[in-house]
């Protein structure tokens, strides 16, 4: 009774403010596992100084979260609500019982079986908060989900899919300046000014014109994810079979940019979209539109293909489609501009020999890129192909030539003779010698932190100055299971198996560092050389932690013992990559990497899970509530 009145009371305290609370934010979602079923996450924001109480609560005191799912015939309820991280516990002065409450984020989830990808999951949750001062009244909210809905809570899709589409912005400026697009812009700008009869229609033709230069492209990317479907974008990044053909692709790319041949598209097509062109209003411009895209790919072609790789391999399903909405922007924008101010073609340079340099320049880029794919088959295989020191000496030797090349000492067949150098290719030509002197330490162990994710690992380095000219030999591994195959950076001594990590924590009661990692992550290596390497952050983790770094594109094959059928996405488990995999999944309702997840000695979660940020103090008090729970529990146990 004594309970109920508190209760009572904090409820009429909340009455008597004007002020209507909302510290609570909710966010719903749905993702496919596997065949006909989905996870259905409800995501709940939790401000600052307010607990939001768990589902699991002893009767008497505050209202536990709870789900109530409206019956629908043609979908079944998997298990129940499953909540991640673990609910904290502690001592409630207010109820005088102990409680177990969430802060700050507490993701929800509910596995769903259906065979209509058109359904949606309906029905309302009830919950209650309180902070420090007062509560506020259980509430009720209304859910209707589509299973088919997308989205990942807790992961650094929205920074993917931003630099996906900076990438594609810049990718079309560069298109712009390409031979066969740079002296089309006054043929299209003349072909305006005269076809208009008023500039107010003038204007008009131009923004049309450059709308559907942007349908056009964007229709691409989603052509692309029509093609190869979420699920397959989401294993690109760590396929052989992908990172093999997009090498080979990015190959064929470069080699076309630097003249070795074109890549065109059938004639017949291309007259026959020009014909449809010649109609008038928009479908005329359309056409005209689709027309340009066609008679340019001969050089836009590498440079889209490559966006679209790139797209393709960061696993967002709507990379491709946002990298060509980018492109085509940066495209569209000076078309249209330069059709409805005219006077501006004055200041453009004139079309010469210089367009085809832009074309030798992207080609090389190209070829360095190349390469971060075939390093990423070769870690996550462990053939041993492409060292650390072999990858900085094709990069100096590629970098190396475009700085000759731009100041004019190569020249290729379809160059020009450069008899004098513009101010911006000196400055671009000084810009890449000092890149390429930067890399040279790197063949001799220095750590490179600037480009350090998109590097193989230091641990593949065969060359050293110190050491006697081999590589420093890795931390001993203390019969660890896997060290032999992976190697922590800083010479930390790590774990790689989750449940011996775990068993060595409980046993030294130290906090455990979860580390979902991949060879492919290149956000992973940044904050291994930028973060980690911070000396706070390094000591912390080699005396206070025991680092547990899982490797979740590994294609190591598990023994048959070993393998087995995930309980959520109903895949088959068989290497060691996906064992990983599925227990991030599984745990923690995400698969993005790096994720890092900051256990007490006794394997429960001690602070909330981290993604990509390169705020070093924020990681260091991130580390320090591990430490603290360590202590605390060291404590609890002498008493």
């Amino acid at each position: 009774m004594k309970k109920i009145i508190l209760l009572c009371l904090c409820l009429f305290t909340l009455q008597a403010f004007a002020k209507i609370d909302t510290p609570v934010h909710w966010k719903f979602a749905s993702s496919k596992l596997g065949e006909n079923k989905y996870a259905v996450t409800f995501t709940a924001k939790i401000d600052n100084g307010w607990h939001l109480y768990s589902q699991f609560l002893k009767s008497g005191g505050p209202v536990p979260t709870s789900f109530k799912f409206e019956s629908i015939p043609d979908i079944s309820l998997s298990g129940k609500v499953n909540e991640v991280p673990e609910a904290l516990s502690g001592f409630d002065q207010s109820f005088q019982m102990t409680i177990r409450y969430h802060e700050h984020q507490v993701i929800f989830t509910q596995i769903v079986d259906t065979k209509n990808k058109d359904a949606h999951v309906s029905g309302s949750l009830n919950y209650m908060v309180c902070s420090g001062q007062k509560c506020l009244p259980p509430t009720d909210v209304n859910f209707d989900i589509p299973v088919s809905g997308n989205g990942q809570p807790l992961s650094n899709a929205d920074h993917s899919l931003l630099a996906i589409f900076i990438a594609g912005f810049l990718g079309g400026l560069a298109a712009f300046f390409l031979p066969c697009i740079y002296p089309m812009v006054p043929l299209t700008v003349s072909f305006f000014t005269k076809r208009s009869g008023t500039r107010f229609q003038g204007i008009k033709a131009a923004i049309i014109y450059g709308l559907s230069i942007i349908a056009i492209y964007v229709g691409l990317g989603l052509l692309i994810t029509g093609i190869f479907g979420a699920s397959a974008l989401n294993e690109a990044a760590s396929s052989a079979v992908f990172n093999l053909l997009f090498f080979a692709i990015l190959i064929v790319f470069a080699l076309s940019f630097l003249g070795a041949f074109e890549i065109t598209l059938p004639s017949f097509f291309v007259n026959k979209m020009d014909q449809k062109s010649e109609g008038g209003g928009w479908i005329g411009l359309f056409f005209m539109a689709f027309t340009l895209a066609l008679v340019s790919f001969s050089c836009t072609g590498p440079l889209i293909g490559t966006l679209l790789v790139e797209a393709v391999s960061k696993g967002t399903y709507l990379g491709p489609a946002l990298g060509m909405f980018g492109f085509s922007l940066a495209l569209a924008l000076p078309f249209t501009a330069f059709a409805i101010f005219p006077s501006w073609l004055k200041a453009l340079p004139k079309s010469g020999g210089w367009l085809n340099s832009v074309k030798i320049v992207l080609g090389l880029l190209e070829l360095a890129l190349a390469f971060k794919y075939l390093t990423n088959v070769d870690l996550a295989y462990h053939w041993g192909l492409l060292s650390r020191d072999l990858f900085l000496g094709i990069w100096i030797i590629i970098f190396g030539v475009l700085a000759f090349y731009l100041l004019g000492k190569i020249r290729l067949s379809h160059d020009t003779e450069v008899t004098s150098i513009p101010l911006f290719r000196l400055l671009l030509a000084m810009v890449t010698l000092v890149f390429t002197l930067y890399l040279v330490p790197g063949l001799f162990g220095a750590p490179l932190k600037g480009i350090s994710g998109w590097l193989p690992p230091q641990s593949t380095q065969q060359f050293t100055l110190t050491g006697g000219g081999t590589a420093p030999a890795a931390v001993p591994s203390n019969g660890h299971k896997y060290a032999g195959l992976f190697h922590a950076p800083d010479n930390i001594d790590a774990f790689y198996d989750y449940e011996e990590g775990l068993a060595y924590a409980k046993k030294v009661n130290k906090p455990v560092l979860l580390d979902f990692t991949g060879w492919s992550c290149t956000n992973c290596r940044k904050m291994e050389a930028s973060v980690w390497s911070d000396p706070e952050v390094l000591r912390r983790l080699k005396n206070d932690y025991v680092l547990i770094s899982l490797y979740v594109d590994d294609r190591t094959a598990l023994s048959n013992s070993e393998k087995y059928v995930s309980k959520v996405s109903a895949k088959s488990i068989n290497t060691l990559g996906q064992k990983w995999s599925d227990l991030q999944e599984v745990q923690y309702n995400t698969n993005a990497q790096p994720f890092y997840v900051v256990l007490a000695p006794d394997g429960k979660p001690a602070a909330d899970p981290r993604a990509f940020d390169l705020d070093i103090k924020a990681y260091a008090n991130f580390l320090d509530q591990g430490i603290n729970s360590a202590k605390r529990n060291f404590i609890s146990s002498k008493y």
